[in-house]
């Protein structure tokens, strides 16, 4: 009786280490799928850095030569100071650090006032007021053109940086609103009834309690907000005519379509462009993380 009941324990014992087996090599298939695809994504993301970057030092005899994916041969400021010359490229990059730093403190100091006054004030008609803002950043903005363009030119401020600033601050409080209406919903109450207790004000409450808080969340909000709004391009060549006003997406667009421009004069505009916002984001990029795991970690 106890020999059968071995070979019946040992039996079982077989059976589940060849499910355990099997359960390890199907999950170790899909460990070599997913690191497949996080590596063809990685390509797909790299190459066109690596066309920009290898081409931006190329002359254009090198690039006639050799081709768009050969190292050059001998490294050629040409097209940078040909691209730097022509577009007054520091102006341009002033202009939208300009409009993207002023755009990105306000739609936050907006959002988080409509914020707190929708998720913590609980006006009426709370869940409608967040539809709205949700339904306006699903408005496309060539709809907007028009009655943008036909408002700002009667009130003078058609190409005008403030007129862009106007716009993307509202477009982008928007968005914010609607996050951060979710997260202060969510705020625990007792910390706000203590701070109540003990004489706080409402305008007490948000500086001293909710925006310390929630400051991780306003600054990753920040530094969206400051690149989404570095790289939009048909709002600003809409309403920013005047060469002065440019930002540097618009800057590099109508350089593209220059004939007199070759490639390697437009691999050293698209290289410049993306060196401020990279080194902006390698600056703030412990700011991002913070923020991005600070919500899911109470």
């Amino acid at each position: 009786m106890a020999v059968g009941t071995v070979l019946v324990t040992t039996g079982k014992g077989a059976k589940r280490a060849g499910r355990a087996r099997g359960g390890m090599t199907k999950k170790r298939g899909v460990d070599w799928l997913l690191l497949a695809l996080v590596i063809v994504g990685a390509l797909a993301v790299i190459a066109p850095f690596y066309l920009v970057l290898v081409n931006s030092f190329k002359s254009p005899i090198d690039y006639a030569t050799g081709g768009p994916l050969a190292l050059p041969e001998s490294l050629d400021f040409t097209g940078i100071v040909k691209f730097w010359e022509r577009v007054h490229f520091p102006q341009k990059v002033w202009n939208s650090i300009f409009i993207s730093g002023v755009v990105a403190v306000l739609a936050v100091v907006i959002s988080m006032l409509n914020a707190f006054a929708i998720g913590i004030g609980r006006v009426r008609g709370r869940a409608w007021i967040v539809l709205l803002f949700l339904l306006a950043n699903l408005l496309p903005q060539e709809a907007l053109l028009y009655p943008l363009y036909y408002m700002f030119k009667e009130i003078g401020l058609y190409d005008n940086v403030w007129s862009v600033i106007i716009i993307f601050t509202v477009i982008q409080a928007a968005f914010g609103t609607y996050l951060l209406s979710s997260v202060y919903g969510t705020f625990p109450k007792e910390i706000l009834e203590a701070a109540s207790i003990d004489g706080a004000t409402r305008w007490q409450i948000l500086w001293r309690v909710v925006f310390p808080i929630s400051r991780p969340t306003l600054s990753v909000l920040l530094i969206f907000f400051f690149i989404w709004t570095w790289n939009e391009f048909l709002i600003p060549l809409t309403f920013l005519a005047s060469n002065d006003y440019q930002t540097v997406p618009v800057a590099i667009s109508v350089l593209q379509g220059d004939r007199l421009m070759d490639v390697t004069t437009t691999s050293a505009s698209a290289l410049l462009g993306i060196i401020p916002t990279l080194i902006f984001f390698l600056i703030f990029q412990r700011t991002l993380t913070r923020g991005i795991t600070a919500g899911a970690v109470k």
